[in-house]
């Protein structure tokens, strides 16, 4: 089976490969952007490492070369007919590192920062007005790099000279497309720049995860090879909750094999493959979603103490529903098509969702695990009792590590608005699917299908009363009545529904 799915997935990601041609950041008729006295176009920023090379080599068409560059092809800025008969001043593209960037702009006798030159500051000598100010880096000799084209009257395109920059430093770089011209009021910037790092296309933030979502696919596979294995040794064993928690790690898997390739794709092609990335996205959505239903009802006592989860069923499908559906656009928002190293791009009002809703589910968890624990611990189901205190260990260790890695995270952003971490950021999305696949082994241990599988599970009959284990619970002989009482009308015998609960727990659980 394994042969099978992971030959699927090849061919997918080697289909994609063929039909896609190598590019980086695409621009389609950008509108350049008032800021300050300039108008600019964002261009991209990228972690880059260093060359291994001493020169680009221009007809390389292997990803993993050693080569890290920027390269310009057929960079066009377009104008309209009705703003063409004059010429301008120079459209410039700048490309610096982020250490650099109080190099670019200037003010004039300590007065309001500038990006363009002013008058003043061309009296002083110190720039060209109606350019761009930039200062030479006293890290890096020759940086920023600032090139530009002009129009000429009557012109409706002016191309940027095709250009490859090396990179010989490891850094955040920036590029920006800028004019001082407000003449060039409907100039749309058109073509591709091209971002490489020694190993390929992907960028340097994304790097990391590559190769650590392939070691994901492996975990995962061998906690598949585990699980499957007791699954099909003790098939007749096997509960509900069991066949929930299989179907958690198969998404899982298909989870994590998605993200290998499509780091895979855009690393070999340096562009990000769009359906690749949305099965991804949604296998992961649907995985986390199942997951924390899977937690709440396994807090209820679904499969365990109870048979079926009552009138609370649609409550439970509409919370896990609203989560995937909040989820999923969270994350096609942030993942696909993204090429930048920048973090953060979803709105707000998408992410308050998602957090609401896991605060809402983890508060309803704990609430009704407080009371199965009640439960288990009125009818002496020790057995499975001991089987819940370890899972609700497990989960207030999680939840207390979940908010000391927000707050870490919350720590790491703030600190880093210009993103100079950008080689350790992959850490923080890592770590969210190390600790989720951590409480599912915990899961998958606790669960695991054995011989003795039903023994933790719903049963319809009395043999829950063997589940205590006080040290005084036996087998109770039948004793002989004498003749004499059994004339004698018998004390009423209270009902037991077929978890060993009366009918008062059988009507609570109606109505919970």
């Amino acid at each position: 089976m394994f042969r099978v799915y992971e030959s699927i997935l090849f061919c997918v990601w080697l289909f994609m490969s063929l039909i896609v041609e190598g590019s980086v950041h695409e621009y389609k008729g950008e509108r350049f952007v008032g800021k300050g006295n300039a108008f600019v176009v964002h261009g991209g920023s990228e972690g880059i490492y260093s060359s291994a090379s001493e020169n680009v080599n221009e007809k390389s068409v292997l990803p993993a070369n050693g080569d890290s560059y920027i390269r310009f092809e057929k960079i066009t800025f377009r104008r309209t007919q009705e703003f063409s008969n004059f010429s301008s001043g120079l459209v410039q593209a700048i490309v610096f590192e982020v250490e650099d960037r109080e190099s670019i702009g200037g003010s004039a006798y300590g007065g309001q920062r500038a990006v363009c030159c002013t008058a003043d500051l061309a009296k002083l000598g110190v720039c060209s007005e109606g350019e761009i100010i930039h200062r030479p880096s006293t890290k890096n000799p020759g940086w920023p790099q600032v090139f530009g084209v002009a129009f000429y009257a009557d012109e409706l395109v002016a191309t940027l000279p095709s250009k490859s920059i090396q990179i010989s430093s490891t850094g955040m770089y920036n590029l920006y497309f800028m004019h001082c011209d407000p003449n060039l009021k409907e100039v749309v910037v058109e073509g591709n720049t091209i971002w490489k790092n020694p190993s390929g296309y992907l960028p340097g933030r994304m790097a990391p995860l590559m190769k650590f979502y392939g070691f994901m696919s492996l975990a995962f596979v061998i906690l598949g090879l585990f699980w499957f294995s007791q699954y099909a040794r003790f098939w007749k064993e096997v509960f509900p909750l069991q066949n929930c928690i299989t179907l958690v790690i198969t998404l899982g898997m298909f989870e994590m094999a998605f993200w290998y390739f499509d780091y895979a794709e855009f690393n070999e092609t340096g562009i990000r493959p769009t359906g690749i990335t949305v099965w991804a996205v949604t296998f992961g959505t649907i995985k986390r979603s199942v997951a924390r239903l899977v937690i709440l009802m396994v807090s209820m006592g679904y499969g365990v103490v109870r048979p079926t989860l009552g009138g609370l069923t649609s409550k439970v499908l509409l919370v896990g529903v609203t989560f995937f559906v909040a989820s999923e656009v969270l994350e096609l928002v942030e993942n696909v098509g993204a090429v930048s190293d920048l973090s953060g791009k979803a709105k707000l009002f998408l992410n308050l969702p998602v957090a609401f809703l896991d605060a809402f589910i983890i508060i309803w968890i704990f609430k009704s695990l407080s009371a199965t624990l009640s439960k288990l611990q009125a009818r002496r189901m020790m057995v499975k009792l001991d089987i819940y205190r370890k899972f609700t260990n497990a989960l207030v260790v999680a939840v207390i590590v979940s908010v000391g890695w927000i707050c870490y995270e919350l720590y790491f952003k703030s600190n880093d608005v210009y993103n100079e971490q950008w080689q350790n950021a992959w850490v923080i999305p890592a770590f969210w699917q190390v600790l989720s696949f951590s409480l599912l082994c915990i899961i998958c241990a606790l669960w695991a299908p054995s011989q003795n599988s039903m023994r933790y599970a719903y049963s319809d009959d009395a043999s829950d009363e063997f589940d205590r284990d006080d040290g005084t619970l036996t087998l109770i002989k039948p004793s002989t009545i004498p003749s004499k009482d059994v004339r004698s009308s018998p004390e009423p015998i209270p009902v037991h529904t077929s978890n060993g609960a009366s009918n008062g727990d059988l009507e609570e659980d109606k109505t919970e």
